[in-house]
């Protein structure tokens, strides 16, 4: 890759593997609601000025209803698990767990009409991938927090169905419109639990900080950087970044929230991200006509993947 490239994909790996540190911090002076509503909106009124320039809202006419189902399983729901299961867990953890997409997005692939078929290497790397989250996910579940495990493996159920909404759905929709929209609407949703939950207090300015950042870095930021390191080393290398992103959340987490680097948080990195290569490693086909399936950079757009 061009020099371009490297700064390009080196920014989105930092920049997707932070918001679950902020995330963090932001739980500690919010509620949830308000976490989700100051997100969006930040993230949308960062975009809608991209949208309008380019003039691509116009494009979303009749892809209403698939712009809802890619909000809800994209940005409504994962936005509000995630941090809702920050409040017990990790952010390390919570990052890592959230690194099995690339997993449930094989497995539901396979189920729904993949254009791939599950190999002998691919079927490794799921059970593979899925050991890791047991490794990581049972310390956890034993001690109480069950729950919130479980809400961070919706999460990344949501990650990986949002993408094929994207892929199959709003394959011909202008991602910014898309990022826009979605975002937007995801406000409209949160936007009485936020009021009614609203702090009475001033929250602390590193809370402050950490919902600006989440909504204009995380989200606004992450979109056009990202769209920048497609068109400048194409889609399939751009997706690697979802394999780095886990090691950023786990390193913050021990850097900077004093996390600790557990032998369980070592074992399943790399179980988690060695079953995600293998489990999305490209197979033979069913059908050499058959529609793509695999999520599109170009329109990935939810807090990422790794996104948090």
């Amino acid at each position: 890759m061009s020099r371009r490239g490297w700064a390009l994909f080196v920014a989105m790996g930092v920049i997707w593997g932070i918001p679950y540190l902020l995330i963090k911090v932001a739980d500690g002076g919010v509620s949830v609601p308000v976490l989700v509503f100051t997100r969006v909106t930040v993230g949308s009124l960062l975009l809608l000025p991209v949208a309008l320039r380019r003039h691509e809202l116009g494009a979303l006419r009749g892809h209403w209803p698939w712009l809802v189902a890619f909000a809800g399983f994209e940005i409504v729901g994962p936005f509000a698990l995630l941090s809702s299961a920050e409040k017990h867990l990790a952010s390390s953890t919570t990052g890592l767990l959230v690194a099995a997409v690339p997993i449930f997005g094989a497995v539901l692939a396979r189920f729904t009409g993949g254009q791939d078929r599950l190999t002998l290497v691919r079927w490794t790397g799921l059970i593979v991938g899925f050991g890791g989250v047991a490794v990581l996910a049972g310390p956890d579940a034993a001690h109480g927090d069950a729950v919130s495990v479980v809400e961070v493996l919706l999460t990344a159920l949501g990650y990986s169905i949002g993408p094929m909404i994207a892929n199959r759905k709003l394959q011909d929709v202008p991602p910014a419109a898309v990022n826009t929209v979605c975002l937007g609407m995801t406000a409209l949703a949160y936007v009485v639990p936020a009021a009614l939950s609203w702090p009475h207090t001033t929250p602390s300015a590193k809370v402050i900080t950490s919902l600006i950042a989440l909504g204009a870095i995380c989200t606004a930021t992450a979109f056009i950087v990202f769209f920048a390191l497609i068109a400048e080393v194409g889609p399939a290398r751009a997706t690697v970044i979802t394999y780095v992103n886990p090691a950023v959340a786990v390193a913050l987490g021990v850097i900077v929230l004093g996390e600790h680097l557990t032998p369980e948080i070592a074992g399943a990195f790399v179980l988690i991200l060695g079953g995600s290569v293998l489990a999305t490693r490209g197979g033979a086909r069913t059908s050499p006509s058959a529609p793509p399936v695999g999520p599109r950079p170009e329109h990935r757009t939810g807090a990422t993947d790794a996104a948090g």
